[in-house]
């Protein structure tokens, strides 16, 4: 499923899967927001405290897009990041952080993240980049 222009989804195409969203963030009220916007876009979503939670969950092997924080307890973004690389995981990352600085944004990128956002997060920038994480 692709999102629209406008902040809207499109039809998906038929016999396709929807398209969905991983969210993992240790902010509960982030995670809820950013579930609360995916299904006000028509997205499925999910969302985890941590990255242990989401690499146990069902989701780990459908999801079209992650969006992650950097700072985590336990495994931190960048350690999902490079543990999704090895185990040959090509899941597009969008990483959205309050603490934004340019070394964490150049190894975000690096690493093959689609985008590196700071929190608060404008909900157009951050469905532009979910549309260009799913539309490869």
């Amino acid at each position: 499923m692709k999102i629209g222009d406008q902040g809207t989804a499109g039809a998906a195409k038929e016999n396709s899967p929807p398209c969905h969203i991983s969210i993992v963030d240790d902010d509960a009220s982030i995670r809820e927001a950013l579930k609360g916007l995916m299904r006000s876009v028509r997205l499925c979503a999910d969302a985890y405290g941590s990255a242990e939670e989401f690499l146990t969950s069902e989701r780990v092997n459908d999801t079209a897009c992650l969006i992650l924080d950097v700072y985590l307890p336990g495994m931190n973004g960048f350690e999902l990041q490079n543990h999704m690389k090895t185990e040959g995981r090509a899941i597009p990352i969008i990483f959205i952080t309050a603490h934004s600085d340019e070394s964490s944004r150049q190894r975000a990128l690096k690493g093959g993240a689609v985008d590196f956002l700071s929190k608060p997060v404008r909900r157009e920038t951050l469905l532009k980049a979910i549309r260009s994480a799913t539309e490869h």
